[in-house]
């Protein structure tokens, strides 16, 4: 994973020059302050990329995300559910998986069903239906 500054989304599928996906998780959200929790529960200072997420977003928590379709820069995407972390997280920083267990810090991910352009400092709006 590398950190980009816009990214193009294809409906119904993923992020151009990112690993292939399935359709439901064509891309996963993580909350800036969570991942800053669990860099000081860990004593570390490792990318917010090293979890393998597509987008930090700068809220507390997504929880409220989930079965919602939300807008950012030109993209719509149904937010189906938690990213749960697995076992590669250990690999990338010992007790990471743990760490990101409580409170969805994981992130949540879900299906792109309006492709278009992500950017850094994109609005993001959640539909309330």
């Amino acid at each position: 994973m590398r950190e980009v500054h816009e990214v193009t989304a294809v409906a119904n599928a993923g992020l151009v020059d990112d690993v292939a996906s399935r359709p439901d998780r064509g891309v996963t959200f993580l909350s800036a302050a969570q991942w800053r929790d669990v860099q000081r529960e860990l004593g570390t200072d490792i990318p917010w990329h090293t979890r393998r997420a597509n987008v930090l977003v700068d809220l507390d928590g997504l929880s409220a995300w989930i079965g919602h379709t939300i807008r950012v820069g030109s993209v719509v995407v149904q937010v189906l559910a938690e990213t749960k972390p697995c076992d590669l997280m250990d690999r990338m920083h010992p007790g990471l998986k743990a760490a990101l267990a409580p409170e969805l810090r994981g992130g949540v991910h879900g299906r792109i069903v309006q492709g278009g352009r992500i950017a850094v400092g994109d609005a993001i709006t959640v539909s309330t239906e």
